[in-house]
């Protein structure tokens, strides 16, 4: 997998849950937004979304995150916008069955704040014919810049819930 998502082999992902059941074919669906070509990229994201954020999040959402900004700050993704939609859609989403899977998901957004700064204030190169990609990524990354400040949901209030496992 070389250095890009290389770090999903430490994710016990049959371990995790997404909408549908085990989270085991998560790292593949990161793979195909890698290095899919457009239709194939396209349709994992779409599968993506819809097993870790909509409508709740699940357990295995937070343990993507990490990976979605990875994605988000490599430059040969073909959809980086589309990736950073998705991180605002799980900031968005929750699970109020499970509050701290929620807070979870949120604050591993949250942690890719720098990264979608860095995104928003990357350089435009025109393009004949539309938006560039550039354009396009850099308007995702300030919407979700955006939302990650302006962050306020019951989950995310108050102190965190792994302040009160602390001894």
């Amino acid at each position: 997998m070389g250095t890009v998502l290389g770090a999903m082999r430490n994710v016990r992902w049959h371990e995790l849950q997404h909408a549908y059941g085990s989270a085991s074919q998560v790292p593949g669906v990161l793979s195909r937004i890698a290095w899919g070509d457009a239709p194939t990229s396209d349709e994992a994201l779409s599968d993506l979304e819809r097993w870790i954020s909509t409508p709740p999040v699940f357990d295995s959402t937070a343990a993507t995150v990490p990976f979605l900004w990875e994605l988000a700050a490599t430059d040969t993704v073909r959809d980086r916008a589309g990736v950073l939609d998705l991180l605002a859609t799980i900031l968005a989403a929750g699970n109020a069955e499970h509050p701290a899977w929620t807070r979870a998901a949120h604050d591993a957004v949250a942690a890719g704040r720098a990264t979608a700064a860095r995104l928003a204030a990357a350089p435009d190169t025109p393009e004949v014919g539309g938006p560039s990609p550039a354009r396009t990524v850099r308007t995702a990354a300030t919407r979700l810049l955006t939302a990650i400040d302006r962050h306020a949901c019951p989950a995310c209030t108050g102190p965190s819930p792994h302040a009160a496992q602390v001894h």
